[in-house]
C-alpha cells in the first residue's frame, strides 16, 4: 500500500509547485496552451494527439491507484488524521475535501472524454468543436489544479 500511495502522491516542490503541483497538472496545462493552434488553424496535429495521450496516461495512473487506495481504505491526506487533529501537511483535518477530490477527478475524466470527442468531430461539426478546444482545456487545468489542492489544504470548514 505505501508503494501506491507514494506513486499517488507524486509532486513537484518547487517555487511553481502551487500551479505545477504534478504530471497531470503541467500536461494539463501544456494541453491547454498546445490547443490554441488546433482552434486557429481549424486541424488537429498527431504531436496534440500524442499529448493528448500522455496526458490519459497522467490522469490514469494517479487514479487507478487512487482507487485501489480508497478500496483499501485510505481517504485523501487533508482528510486524514496525522495525530493531534492536523494532516500530515499540518493544516486542520477536514473530512469533506474526500468528496471534493473524487469530484475534480470526475470532472478531470469527464472533460478528456468531452475533448476527444472535440477532436474527433462525431458530435458536433469538426471545425465548430475545435472552438470549444481551450475552454475544455483550461476547465481540466482547473479541476486538475483543484485536485492537487483538494488533497493538500483544507476547506473553509475543517472538522466537518
Amino acid at each position: 500500500m505505501e508503494w501506491l500511495r507514494q506513486i499517488h502522491d507524486i509532486r513537484f516542490d518547487t517555487p511553481l509547485g502551487l500551479f505545477l503541483s504534478g504530471p497531470l497538472v503541467v500536461a494539463a496545462l501544456v494541453l491547454f496552451l498546445w490547443s490554441v493552434a488546433p482552434t486557429v488553424k481549424g486541424r488537429v496535429s498527431t504531436g496534440f494527439i500524442v499529448w493528448l495521450r500522455v496526458t490519459w496516461a497522467a490522469f490514469l495512473l494517479p487514479a487507478v491507484t487512487g482507487v485501489i487506495l480508497a478500496l483499501g481504505g485510505m481517504k485523501v491526506a487533508s482528510a486524514t488524521d496525522a495525530g493531534g487533529g492536523t494532516t500530515r501537511y499540518g493544516f486542520p483535518v477536514d473530512p469533506s475535501r474526500d468528496w471534493e477530490h473524487w469530484m475534480y477527478v470526475a470532472f478531470t475524466l469527464l472533460t478528456l472524454y468531452v475533448i476527444e470527442v472535440l477532436i474527433k468531430g462525431r458530435v458536433i461539426e469538426h471545425r465548430l468543436g475545435l472552438k470549444f478546444l481551450p475552454v475544455a482545456t483550461l476547465f481540466m487545468y482547473g479541476c486538475t489544479f483543484m485536485i492537487g489542492r483538494v488533497a493538500v489544504f483544507p476547506g473553509s470548514t475543517p472538522g466537518t
